[in-house]
């Protein structure tokens, strides 16, 4: 007689197991959160030091307006007369007190001007990163689904030059066509007259006008920021469209000629599901890590696109600041934008890690 045997059942994670997983998880975050200190730093001090390359913030602002005494008394109080190295740690104390300093050339806390400037920043990289991936991701499917064919040349030629187009040539081209031309949007600012005063009326002081024309529960006013929106948004969105498309098509390419997508079209499963099912997912994963990398490329093309438009935010400020050789001014905001880049691709990070585990061991 023979005895049947039970094949054993599955043994249970060990608790050792499950600690090594959740503290190469919590490892890979310390190291990410800790990587935000160095970056910052870094970018800072690359500033301070090339600002002073040509001498003291008060004579290159002030240089030439005033007489050689009251400029030396100035220098004197402000206290650019002491040696670099002092000048530079004392800088980075009122840094950690949240000190950004007064500018130079209107007097006012630099803290004010990040307040006052960066929710319309914000705003145009929000417009921005939501045309970038209404763009990029559709056309990189449509690209690899139609691979090396007439379609699929094309987009990738746009690609290309979206990418290679420099952001304030692209302004210039959106205005004179549909402002000029055609006269369908307005060629700059961020609203009309007319709505900000609408806007002021109704207490609305949030800076992001999408956000305050919505509580005022005005629809033609909603409308007319997003009008006034659209070429900036455009200008900027179709730099980062491009990056998406070609990543997007790259990965899809990739995955619909991975083994389980064989598997699935060997079944019968139809092209489309097998895009929409099999290989969507998997291709958007890199987009995530990328994101990081392009919020750095949507802050430093806002400076031009702003400039272009008139979109009264930091890069519109900061360009202002840099003609008004304003270094105060400028130091305070490139320290924010560095402490927004860096914090962004600790979020990216992130949420790289908790979709895909192989990130956090890499």
């Amino acid at each position: 007689m023979t005895t049947a045997t039970q094949d054993p059942a599955p043994a249970a994670e060990s608790p050792v197991r499950r600690r090594r997983r959740g503290s190469g998880l919590g490892s890979y975050l310390l190291v990410r959160a800790l990587l935000i200190i160095p970056t910052v730093f870094i970018l800072v001090t690359t500033v301070f030091f090339l600002m002073r390359t040509t001498g003291d913030p008060i004579t290159a602002a002030l240089g030439g307006r005033l007489p050689a005494d009251q400029l030396a008394e100035r220098v004197r109080e402000a206290g650019y007369d002491r040696p670099l190295l002092v000048q530079y740690l004392d800088y980075l104390g009122s840094l950690l007190q949240g000190d950004f300093g007064t500018t130079l050339s209107d007097r006012r806390p630099v803290t004010e001007v990040l307040t006052t400037y960066g929710a319309a920043t914000l705003e145009l990289a929000v417009y921005a990163v939501a045309v970038a991936l209404v763009v990029g991701i559709p056309l990189g499917m449509v690209a690899a689904r139609l691979r090396d064919r007439y379609p699929d040349a094309v987009l990738r030629f746009f690609a290309i030059f979206c990418y290679a187009t420099p952001v304030f040539f692209a302004g210039l081209l959106l205005k004179l066509v549909f402002s000029v031309w055609l006269g369908w949007l307005p060629v700059a600012g961020r609203i009309s007259t007319r709505g900000q005063l609408q806007l002021n009326r109704n207490g609305a002081d949030t800076g992001i006008y999408l956000v305050d024309a919505i509580s005022t529960g005005d629809g033609d006013l909603v409308l007319e920021v997003l009008r006034y929106a659209v070429l900036p948004s455009l200008a900027l969105g179709l730099l980062t469209a491009g990056v998406f498309l070609r990543l997007v098509r790259t990965n899809m390419i990739g995955t619909l000629g991975s083994g389980y997508v064989e598997a699935a079209r060997s079944r019968g499963v139809s092209e489309p599901r097998l895009v929409r099912k099999h290989a969507y997912r998997p291709a958007l994963v890199p987009i995530i890590t990328v994101i990081g990398l392009q919020v750095a490329l949507v802050l430093s093309g806002a400076v031009l696109t702003e400039t272009t438009f008139e979109w009264r935010g930091l890069g519109f400020q900061l360009s202002q600041y840099l003609q008004a050789r304003d270094f105060v001014a400028v130091q305070g905001i490139v320290a924010l934008l560095a402490v927004i880049v860096a914090l962004t691709n600790f979020v990216v990070d992130v949420v790289a890690a908790l979709i895909d585990p192989r990130v956090r061991y890499s």
